[in-house]
């Protein structure tokens, strides 16, 4: 028998928030199908220039509250006002809400990645110090979602106990991100928030080593962040003649420049799944990518594409030089990365999501 949930879930983000990545189109995704399925869902997230207070998307009701600094404040006053009997607590960023010490009601959190030595590359030593202490306290949550093997082991390495983790994977609308033309030059995309821990630089690096072998091989460097303008003056500095910042895309020109592209690339320290690499599987299109956890999981290493030496910019750019110069060998890839998908459907990974909900609840 369906158990119908009344749903608090907490995130930094809201899904139209102008920084909303993965974690964001997760909650939409399984949200609003949750939501078909005739459960109930309040989204409480941070504030931002040009929000409103209240907002509905595709049924899930939209509480903006406080900053990005003072939203964890605010949260532990809040949460035992609204009518629910189960709360997520959805951990994108490195500070766990801790909803379990202020209520009696059942507690999930939700993890995409372990952050850990990842905060050494954006914050000061003493803050990143500092949050990596408070993450630690996830071990504390009696049933955790992980999105991939990778974090899960991560988690696990953090004291959470194996049996209190269950891993449910990100989707793909394949409906939405399907295969298109190709590109008539080579053409290698990057997709996500420029931060320094997304390594975007060993992207350029490698590119300045594929241009003296493939001249008319194109870059595109799609996305913004506080590290872009760095990234910016290093192609300057490289003097890269064929690389190309558009910044920020809508849905439809981002799965326009995924099915056209010959590869997708990606040089991250650490991701918790690697969710442009699927959205591009979708269309065809294979990766090279560091294999480092998150990104082993959504990359097949020789079926959907190529995993190289984490760091080695020399090595990421010799496999996207292969793929790009070898049709045979990036057509299979393309379509095991095509095939691939069909199996992370969001109305089974939903599904999946919901059957969790209601044993937990």
């Amino acid at each position: 028998m369906v158990k119908f949930l009344n749903i608090l879930w907490l995130n930094h983000r809201d899904p139209k928030h102008p920084y909303a990545g993965g974690a964001e189109v997760r909650i939409h995704e399984i949200g609003k199908r949750l939501i078909q399925n005739g459960h109930s869902i309040k989204l409480i997230c941070e504030r931002w220039p040009g929000s409103k207070t209240l907002e509905s998307l595709d049924g899930i009701e939209i509480i903006r509250i406080g900053n990005k600094y003072t939203i964890h404040l605010e949260v532990p006053f809040l949460i035992n006002r609204f009518d629910c009997n189960i709360i997520i607590d959805d951990m994108a960023h490195a500070l766990p809400w801790g909803s379990q010490f202020f209520t009696h009601k059942t507690v999930i959190g939700q993890v995409h990645h372990v952050h850990q030595n990842v905060l050494d590359f954006e914050l000061n030593p003493f803050i990143a110090k500092t949050l990596t202490l408070n993450e630690r306290a996830i071990r504390y949550y009696k049933a955790v979602i992980a999105v991939s093997e990778s974090t899960k082991k991560a988690l696990i390495n953090l004291g959470v106990s194996r049996n209190r983790v269950r891993v449910i994977p990100n989707g793909v609308d394949t409906d939405f991100y399907k295969p298109m033309a190709k590109s008539p030059s080579p053409t290698i995309l990057w997709v996500g928030r420029v931060k320094r821990y997304k390594r975007v630089d060993h992207v350029l690096l490698a590119s300045s080593l594929i241009e003296k072998q493939l001249p008319n091989a194109k870059l595109i460097i799609v996305g913004t962040g506080d590290h872009i303008e760095n990234i910016k003056s290093l192609a300057k500095k490289l003097g890269l003649k064929n690389v190309f910042f558009p910044g920020f895309v809508d849905e439809k020109e981002k799965a326009m420049l995924m099915a056209s592209s010959w590869v997708v690339v990606s040089s991250s320290f650490v991701e918790g799944w690697g969710m442009t690499i699927t959205e591009s599987a979708a269309c065809g299109t294979p990766a090279v990518a560091y294999d480092v956890a998150g990104l082993r999981d959504s990359v097949s290493n020789n079926e959907t594409g190529l995993l190289v030496s984490d760091g080695n910019v020399k090595e990421l750019a010799q496999n996207l030089l292969k793929v790009l110069q070898d049709e045979q060998l990036r057509a299979e890839l393309g379509n095991n990365a095509l095939n691939r998908t069909k199996q992370f459907s969001w109305n089974r990974i939903a599904q999946d999501f919901s059957d969790f909900l209601e044993m937990s609840g």
